[in-house]
């Protein structure tokens, strides 16, 4: 019985996600690019959002609780271990390791009450929905691919950066960028993309989707479908399984 049961609701999940979720993305995403109020670009000038300033000035308070984060490095989730929706495609070994603190707008409290400060920096971001340290180890790969909606953009700030730089890169579309250690990069990842690390060294990010500028009513709806998204088996899933990592966290933390 309860095969049948646990077969039942995957066939429904999958019934959502795929044939319903994905179709009406597509349909949404060509409204968003033509209520852009920031073009559709593979890059985006940073100068252009007021808060990337501060956000850049804070950079090493950030990496101060990063450095503490990654003392319990081996013991942080990979990133197929949360998502395995987008995991299958992009990573299945153990060299990109997460920590995160929001999810579709879903906060992690655990996690943020571990990092105060860069919790409170990033809660100043205007329209932040998706917030965690990105952790690539020595020689990992993410093969192309794409984000999961065009209505949120991505911006990564560097906080930990191997040497040489050019080995340490991201493709989206045609255009390349290398990360600078308290420098952002904000993209849209609705472009195919993939990422290099082919240093011996860590490369962190803070990896943060936000809500893309766009015209009325666009706006609008592209706030409500965000929300939509969150309550979606693809989130709820990925936040259980940041759920049950967070309380693994929390008891190696307290062995400390």
């Amino acid at each position: 019985m309860k095969r049948s049961l646990d077969a039942l609701r995957e066939k429904a999940r999958n019934f959502l996600i795929y044939s319903i979720g994905t179709p009406l993305i597509y349909k949404l995403e060509t409204l968003i690019t033509n209520s852009s109020l920031i073009g559709n670009s593979t890059f985006f000038d940073p100068d252009k959002f007021n808060w990337v300033e501060e956000l850049e000035s804070q950079w090493m308070t950030i990496r101060q609780e990063l450095d503490q984060v990654l003392k319990y490095r081996d013991s942080l989730p990979n990133f197929q271990d949360i998502s395995p929706d987008q995991g299958q495609y992009v990573s299945t070994d153990n060299r990109w390791k997460t920590y995160g603190f929001y999810g579709y707008g879903i906060k992690v409290k655990q996690n943020c009450e571990k990092c105060p400060e860069t919790t409170r920096i990033i809660e100043k971001i205007p329209g932040m929905k998706t917030a965690f340290f990105s952790i690539l180890l020595p020689g990992k790969h993410i093969p192309e691919h794409r984000g999961p909606y065009k209505g949120v953009i991505r911006c990564l700030l560097g906080l930990r950066v191997p040497e040489p730089k050019e080995n340490c890169r991201i493709r989206v579309g045609n255009d390349i960028r290398y990360w600078e250690e308290g420098k952002t990069m904000i993209f849209d990842d609705s472009f195919p993309h993939e990422v290099w690390n082919e240093t011996d060294g860590m490369r962190v990010v803070l990896f943060l989707d936000i809500v893309r500028p766009l015209r009325f009513p666009v706006s609008w709806i592209n706030q409500l479908f965000i929300k939509v998204i969150a309550w979606s088996p693809y989130v709820q899933d990925a936040m259980a399984n940041q759920k049950k990592w967070e309380e693994r966290l929390d008891k190696v933390f307290a062995r400390q």
